[in-house]
């Protein structure tokens, strides 16, 4: 117990007891100054905004491939299974240049949503732009955080007894009632967890996001990159109130789903 607090201390509680502490020395009025900067209200509302949308995207797409590795067959499925781990393996920098070559205007995705290719008539005159938006942001953190999803779901499909999900079809229940009375109560909390993993991640994303992103102020500027861009000005006041808030404000959504987290499990009978 000694040794585990002693290096929870060192590497989470310290750094993040020093932000607090700093943060508070800016005085209330200055810090609500700082936070209140129209740049800085924009950066956070993009940053917890698609990481929101993401981790939603990948809670839902991240079960149906959970789902499709484990209970079917199909050539290619060990190169699908080990694929989704590359989001893990690949350096985030590689992967956002990767993003931004495929879906810029002139990439082999982003040319069949600009002005001229072939889906562009169904966003109106001027397509739909993905890199260098908010869409490109969101892209983005849907990909580095995959993975989170589904390895933490997939174990649960794989432990839970399929015979289930037959007295479920003989006492008449459709494939509906069957995912929703039987499959998802049963792997609510691992996709809460996987979902909250995948919030964590996208929301301190960074390498792989300011190359499709833009980068532009009040559109597509994330906070962690305004934290940077405030260190290289020397303003250490507004990147540790960027960077406190960033941490109230996540501490405030982790704890929230993980009190979901304990009412699910206890109202399906899992375990506090």
């Amino acid at each position: 117990m000694g040794v585990t607090l002693a290096y929870l201390s060192l590497i989470v509680l310290l750094p993040l007891s020093a932000l607090a502490v700093r943060a508070a020395g800016l005085g209330l009025s200055d810090f609500l100054a700082l936070a209140g900067d129209r740049r800085v209200v924009s950066a956070l509302t993009l940053s917890f905004g698609a990481s929101l949308v993401s981790a939603v995207v990948n809670a839902v797409f991240g079960l149906l491939l959970a789902w499709v590795l484990v209970r079917y067959r199909f050539p290619g499925k060990r190169l699908v299974d080990a694929a989704i781990d590359l989001p893990f393996a690949l350096p985030t920098a590689v992967a956002g240049i990767a993003l931004t070559s495929l879906y810029a205007p002139n990439g082999w995705v982003g040319r069949l949503f600009a002005p001229g290719g072939l889906f562009a008539p169904l966003f109106g005159e001027g397509g739909l732009r993905i890199a260098y938006s908010p869409l490109g942001v969101i892209v983005a953190l849907t990909f580095v955080s995959l993975p989170f999803v589904v390895r933490t779901v997939q174990p649960v499909l794989e432990e839970m007894d399929g015979e289930l999900e037959q007295a479920a079809a003989t006492l008449g229940a459709g494939r509906l009632q069957t995912v929703f009375r039987v499959v998802l109560p049963t792997v609510t909390p691992a996709l809460l967890t996987g979902f909250a993993l995948a919030l964590a991640r996208s929301i301190g994303e960074y390498g792989s996001v300011i190359f499709i992103a833009g980068n532009i102020p009040y559109v597509s500027e994330i906070a962690p990159l305004l934290i940077v861009i405030r260190l290289e000005e020397f303003n250490y006041a507004g990147a540790t109130a960027v960077a406190a808030l960033m941490l109230v404000i996540s501490f405030a959504i982790l704890l929230a789903i993980n009190v979901i987290q304990t009412w699910s499990r206890r109202r399906y009978g899992l375990g506090a």
